[in-house]
């Protein structure tokens, strides 16, 4: 019996061999790991910063990590993709929050379940939503605007890149939280946008700081507050919602690495100690602020316990403004 459970048991760990590589033995030396991006490629900040974070794991893990676009449906369609890919370490995904906590409540039906097709390896950066106002506005500070929609319901608007997306869902945010009416107006040109917020057509916008922080150190239009827990080090000046008295209105695209679920559990602990490591760095650091980024970071519980946050704080916000998309 004792010979027979010691066979058993060598078949076993034999077995489990083959199908769970060992850390050391990740990423193999033999073989690209594809980092699905579920976005176009060309230079936008997400696939920049994927791009960034693949070519740094290279160099930390010695393997070879290359981007994979996937584009469609506000990233639903990538998310699927990698939700269905081998859980062996051999496909991560690079994601961001309006597909994995947005997504969900915008759409009845997805090819993926953010909490259930994925493990966490960790968070990467966060690009904050920042409240700019035309200059021509009567406002300074958070505290005038506020009064000022307050005393002009429904008169005031706000553009955004479309239904569902984070400058509207900002914008949603901010009327629920002060009990404010505006106007939502979606383009489907973000240049169009800012263009029309320049010259008065609009009056505001809850842009991301990557695309309105030219504008703003230009002074064509007003930078009211950022929408983050420290100020951005693109615009140092611009204090925070919560130095203003606003501490709810937090809004911003934080991005993260994934894996299938079921992806062994020492792949997922070596991509997240390299993760770390890589956000240290002073060079990837400066990256990441030339693009309006700050650097995150943690545990892959952080990821999973802000995930379930904001799943709940995004659908409240979708539910009570009743937003649909297409």
């Amino acid at each position: 019996m004792r010979k027979l459970l010691t066979g058993l048991a060598g078949a076993v760990a034999l077995v489990a061999s083959f199908t769970a590589p060992a850390a050391e033995s990740w990423p193999p030396a033999n073989k690209a790991i594809q980092v699905i991006v579920p976005g176009p490629g060309g230079g936008g900040t997400g696939d920049t910063i994927a791009r960034l974070i693949a070519e740094q794991l290279s160099q930390k893990l010695k393997g070879n990590f290359i981007v994979e676009n996937h584009a469609g449906a506000n990233g639903n369609i990538g998310a699927g993709i990698a939700a269905e890919a081998p859980n062996d370490g051999s496909k991560l995904l690079f994601s961001w929050a309006g597909t994995l906590a947005v997504s969900p409540s915008l759409y009845k039906k997805l090819p993926f379940d953010p909490q259930k097709s994925f493990d966490a390896i960790g968070l990467i950066a966060e690009v904050p939503n920042i409240l700019v106002v035309n200059n021509d506005l009567p406002v300074h500070n958070m505290a005038e605007f506020t009064d000022y929609v307050k005393k002009h319901p429904g008169v005031v608007n706000f553009g955004s890149t479309g239904n569902g997306s984070s400058m509207h869902l900002a914008g949603e945010l901010y009327m629920g939280e002060t009990s404010t009416n505006m106007v939502h107006v979606p383009y489907s040109a973000p240049s169009q946008a800012t263009t029309n917020l320049i010259s008065g057509e609009i009056q505001s916008m809850f842009q991301l700081i990557p695309g309105i922080v030219g504008q703003v150190k230009a002074d064509k239009v007003r930078a009211l507050g950022v929408m983050a827990r420290e100020r951005s080090s693109a615009l140092p000046d611009v204090p925070t919602m919560a130095e203003q008295g606003y501490p709810q209105l937090l809004s911003s695209t934080w991005f993260a690495l994934l894996a299938p679920k079921g992806t062994p559990a020492d792949v997922i602990e070596r991509g997240n100690k390299a993760l770390n490591d890589i956000l240290q760095d002073p060079e990837v650091k400066q990256k990441l602020a030339g693009m309006g980024a700050s650097t995150l970071g943690g545990t892959p519980q952080d990821l999973d316990d802000l995930l379930a946050s904001e799943l709940k704080k995004w659908n409240k916000v979708v539910t009570d403004a009743n937003i649909q998309v297409q």
